[in-house]
């Protein structure tokens, strides 16, 4: 995790946070891979940690749901002001309003080419005004812009850089996968497998289904056009003689169906209150 910006009352809130759930680890970087030196002969795939171990990062421990852990440690931040030399984590936009200043800061808005008027003795910002993009420095003028508005656009907090897990290192973008995606992933999969075994004619497990359904298919069509009779085939030659007895079947059934749904309602109904009631009191 990086932890750039972050003080130490916020680090001791996230410590608090994560009471016995996780540990987290500070320290020197010289200092840190020297401990992780220590135990390569126990466990040598902690040399995989050693590159990550730069600027200002540290460690959490835990046994408990990764994902849970990244919440609570992304959910602890503060805000804070646009200080001048520091890089931008997001655009800054000023939006349009009317200011407390006075039309002595006027000069000031113009060197920012804001545009501006002035409304009943104070400063109104006309238009939305794109301070500062995403990774650029704050300069001064921008900083004391922003500190003049009560504008505190940044907010600092611990930041997940890399999960390890079982001797493998991977992004804290994988945490957000759920098992809905890779089944979605697995039957994509499947499908471009038989699409291609398809098209090729090469019977796989994926592609066996579909080929039974089309050999299928293929003899129900010769034998409605042909003398040839399988059980199969007996139903559809014989809506094909006369679609209406089809017809006049699903028109019976629809409403037997839905007078059918009532008479279970009325049936279950009657049976809860012949349980309740079996012909006495609680005190005969």
């Amino acid at each position: 995790m990086n932890a750039d910006n972050v003080g130490s009352k916020q680090m001791q809130q996230i410590r608090q946070a994560l009471r016995k759930k996780a540990v987290v680890l500070m320290g020197k970087n010289t200092m840190m891979r020297k401990a992780i030196r220590g135990h390569l002969d126990n466990n040598p795939a902690l040399e995989k940690l050693l590159p990550c171990i730069r600027n200002n990062v540290g460690f959490v421990f835990t046994k408990e749901d990764l994902c849970e852990v990244r919440e609570l440690l992304l959910s602890n931040k503060v805000k804070a002001p646009a200080r001048a030399g520091a890089v931008a984590p997001l655009d800054v936009k000023v939006p349009a309003q009317a200011t407390t200043l006075g039309p002595e800061k006027t000069s000031f808005f113009q060197a920012l080419q804001i545009p501006t008027k002035i409304t009943k003795g104070t400063i109104e910002i006309l238009n939305e005004v794109n301070l500062i993009k995403e990774g650029e420095k704050v300069g001064q003028s921008e900083s004391t812009l922003l500190n003049m508005l009560n504008i505190s656009p940044f907010t600092y907090g611990l930041q997940v850089e890399n999960v390890y897990d079982s001797g493998t290192i991977f992004s804290p973008a994988i945490l957000d996968i759920t098992d809905d995606d890779i089944k979605r992933t697995f039957m994509m999969g499947v499908r471009n497998v038989a699409a291609v075994s398809l098209q090729i004619n090469y019977p796989t497990m994926a592609s066996a289904p579909h080929s039974v359904a089309n050999g299928f298919k293929k003899l129900l069509s010769v034998a409605v056009m042909t003398e040839i009779d399988f059980e199969e085939a007996d139903q559809t030659k014989e809506y094909l003689k006369d679609p209406s007895k089809f017809a006049a079947v699903a028109a019976a059934s629809a409403p037997a169906a839905a007078a059918a749904a009532p008479a279970a309602a009325a049936k279950k109904e009657e049976s809860e209150e012949s349980d309740d009631d079996m012909g006495f009191g609680l005190f005969d």
